[in-house]
C-alpha cells in the first residue's frame, strides 16, 4: 500500500495584487461585494473598469472601497506606465461582470483601455465572471469566444441562471459575488484548480446532513452543513460537468452557478434522489452525512415530558446509500463504468486511528474512492477548511494538506476526474 502526501502549501493567506476589471452592464454593482471581500482579507486591490462601466457605478465608490485611484483610460499616469505594470504584478485579475463585449475584445486581443491593456500583460490566473442576456451568452460568437479564452488558460466561469433584466429569466445571471471571490481564493491557493477537464460529463453530488423526523417539532440528524458537497458541485460544473446536487440540510448555503439542485430531508428520500439521478452518470460522489438510523414510528404530535413519556425510542437502520449504489452497478443495474466515491468522517478510539476505520470501511463499501476526515470540535463539520485522505480501490493512500473545503474539492475531483478517463480506457 503506497502513500502519498499532498505537496500543496497553502499561501492563500499572504496579501496579493488583484485586479478587479469590471465591464459596463447592470450587474457592475455586485463587483462592490467582491472588492470588500478582497481588501478585507488584506489583499491590494486595484479596480479598473470600463468607460461603461462608471456609468453605473461611479469612480468614487470603486476608490473608496479598493483604497487606490481608479483609471479607464492608458494615458492616465502616464510615468507609471499602469497599461503594462497592473498585468504584470498582478496575482490574480478578476473580472466581473465580463460582459460580451469585454470577452470579444479581450479573445481578439485587443488592448483599446486600461482593462483590455491589463489583460494582455497578465500573467497570472485570469477569472472572468460573465453576466449578460441568454440570448448573447448562447450566440454562437460568444460561445466561440469564451472557446478562445479558456484554450489560453483563462478561467471563464459558467453563469448562473435567473432573473435578467427587465422580465427576462435564463442562463446568463451574473453569479452571486460570494462564489465569484471563492473561485478567486481558489485560484491564489492553486492556480490550476479549474482546467475544462469534466466538459460532456455527468456527475451526481450528495451534500449535507439528513434530518429523521421524532414528532412533529423533533429530529435526529447531525452537524454536517453541506459546504464540502456544495464545492464539489460548484467546481464540477466550473470544470465543464453537467452536475446534479441532492442536498439535505445545508444551513441556508446559496445554489452554486450552473448546478442543478434537488432538495430531501430524510434518508430515505435522499436514496430515492440518489438512485434516480445515477443513472447516466459518470461518477456519483457521495459527500452527505446520512443518518444510518431512524424512529421506528414518528409521532403525529408533540411528544410531551411527564406523563406518557418514552423510555426509550426504538431505532431502525436506514438503507446504505453508498453500498446500494455499489451493489447496483454489480448487479448491472448501473453502467460498469460508474465511478463511485464515498466519504468517511472518522474519529480515532480505543479500537484504532482514523485511517484504521476508515480502511475498514472502504474495504466493506466495495467503491471505488473513499475520501476520509477526520471529525472533532472545529474539524471537517461546520467549518471552511478541511484536510483528510483519499484511498483509492488500486490500494494507494494519498494525504491531503490543510487548506479550504473548495481547495480540498478540486483534489477529490482530480481524482474522480482520472477515475473517469481509467473507466473509459477500460482500465
Amino acid at each position: 500500500m503506497t502513500s502519498v502526501t499532498d505537496s500543496h502549501s497553502d499561501t492563500a493567506g499572504s496579501p496579493r495584487r488583484i485586479v478587479v476589471g469590471v465591464s459596463g452592464g447592470i450587474a457592475a454593482f455586485k463587483a462592490c461585494s467582491i472588492i470588500r471581500s478582497f481588501t478585507e482579507a488584506g489583499h491590494h486591490v486595484r479596480v479598473v473598469p470600463t468607460d461603461s462601466a462608471l456609468e453605473f457605478v461611479g469612480r468614487a465608490t470603486f476608490e473608496a472601497l479598493s483604497g487606490n485611484p481608479v483609471q479607464t483610460g492608458v494615458f492616465a499616469d502616464v510615468p507609471q506606465v499602469p497599461h503594462v505594470r497592473l498585468g504584470q504584478e498582478a496575482d490574480l485579475v478578476v473580472i466581473a461582470p465580463a460582459t460580451a463585449d469585454l470577452m470579444a475584445r479581450a479573445a481578439h486581443g485587443r488592448a483599446d483601455d486600461l482593462l483590455t491593456a491589463t489583460l494582455l500583460t497578465a500573467r497570472c490566473p485570469v477569472l472572468f465572471a460573465p453576466a449578460m442576456h441568454t440570448e448573447m451568452w448562447e450566440h454562437p460568437a460568444t460561445v466561440a469566444n469564451v472557446a478562445t479564452l479558456r484554450s489560453r488558460g483563462v478561467v471563464v466561469m459558467e453563469p448562473a441562471s435567473g432573473r435578467l433584466t427587465g422580465k427576462d429569466t435564463g442562463a446568463g445571471r451574473l453569479p452571486e459575488p460570494d462564489e465569484i471571490a471563492g473561485l478567486a481564493n481558489l485560484l491564489m491557493e492553486r492556480a490550476d484548480a479549474l482546467p475544462r477537464d469534466l466538459d460532456g460529463r455527468r456527475i451526481v453530488v450528495s451534500a449535507g446532513g439528513t434530518r429523521e423526523p421524532l414528532d412533529p417539532v423533533r429530529f435526529l440528524g447531525n452537524r454536517s452543513s453541506g459546504k464540502q458537497g456544495y464545492e464539489i458541485a460548484r467546481l464540477a460544473a466550473q470544470r465543464g460537468a453537467r452536475v446534479t446536487l441532492i442536498a439535505g440540510y445545508t444551513a441556508e448555503l446559496a445554489d452554486p452557478a450552473a448546478v442543478d439542485v434537488i432538495r430531501v430531508r430524510t434518508a430515505q428520500e435522499m436514496k430515492e434522489a440518489v438512485d434516480k439521478s445515477a443513472h447516466g452518470a459518470d461518477a456519483v460522489v457521495m459527500a452527505a452525512a446520512v443518518a444510518d438510523f431512524r424512529p421506528v414510528t414518528v409521532a403525529t404530535s408533540k411528544i410531551k415530558k411527564g406523563a406518557g413519556e418514552p423510555d426509550t425510542i426504538p431505532l431502525t437502520r436506514n438503507d446504505d446509500i453508498l453500498a446500494g449504489l455499489v451493489q447496483a452497478r454489480r448487479d448491472g443495474g448501473l453502467p460498469a463504468a460508474t465511478r463511485i466515491v464515498g466519504f468517511a468522517a472518522e474519529t480515532g478510539d480505543e479500537y484504532g486511528d482514523v485511517l484504521t476505520h476508515a480502511r475498514e470501511k472502504f474495504a466493506r463499501k466495495g467503491c471505488d474512492l473513499l475520501v476520509v476526515n477526520a471529525v472533532g470540535e472545529g474539524k471537517a463539520f461546520e467549518v471552511d477548511s478541511n484536510d483528510g485522505w483519499l484511498l483509492a480501490a488500486d490500494g494507494s493512500e494519498h494525504a491531503l494538506a490543510h487548506g479550504s473545503k473548495a481547495l480540498m474539492a478540486s483534489r477529490v475531483l482530480d481524482a474522480v476526474t482520472d477515475l473517469i478517463a481509467r473507466a473509459g480506457a477500460g482500465s
